[in-house]
């Protein structure tokens, strides 16, 4: 068990599980886009982690970039969606992948794919290691989904609580 600041968190999924996920994503990404250069679009600052391993793993051409974005305060999500930070990169016509540490209510990824289809992008599809499908409440699919978990509050391997906790190689889940 950790604390983190007022609350105790809990193991509940190892770096291997973690890793092993993250290579599938790779290998599924790649089979798709074997005949192109995709831009990988990660978002921070929770996904920095898993862009970096999915970088590793992943074997063809390739760009990356970043946007930031905020839609949570302490455990609970504002549901209003800030972008802090945007695309420096002409996606005109390229093939656009988001890659995201967690997808909930999806209202980040609602923000997010009015941003990238604003650039006619020739084809735009939504990674995340983590999805929460109890939490999602968006019409949008995503199209490589790395481990399904309940809607429990997680923090490690880019997951934070009020900034702390992003560090962990491993998830913690919210002590009940």
């Amino acid at each position: 068990m950790i604390q983190l600041h007022d609350k105790q968190f809990v193991p509940f999924i190892s770096a291997q599980e973690i890793d092993f996920a993250i290579a599938q994503i790779a290998r599924l990404v790649e089979d798709d886009f074997a005949e192109e250069t995709p831009i990988f679009i990660g978002v921070l600052n929770g996904a920095f982690m898993v862009v970096s391993d999915f970088m590793k793993h992943y074997k063809g051409a390739c760009e990356v970039s970043f946007v930031k974005m905020a839609s949570y305060e302490g455990t609970t999500s504002t549901n209003e969606v800030k972008q802090l930070i945007g695309l420096d990169k002409d996606l005109s016509g390229r093939s656009v992948v988001i890659i995201e540490d967690i997808v909930d209510t999806g209202n980040t990824l609602v923000v997010l794919k009015a941003l990238i289809k604003s650039h006619n992008v020739k084809r735009f599809k939504i990674a995340t290691l983590f999805f929460k499908p109890d939490a999602y409440l968006q019409d949008i699919k995503i199209d490589y989904v790395g481990i399904r978990i309940p809607n429990k509050f997680i923090v490690g391997y880019g997951l934070d609580y009020d900034g702390l906790g992003r560090n962990l190689p491993e998830i913690y889940q919210l002590k009940e």
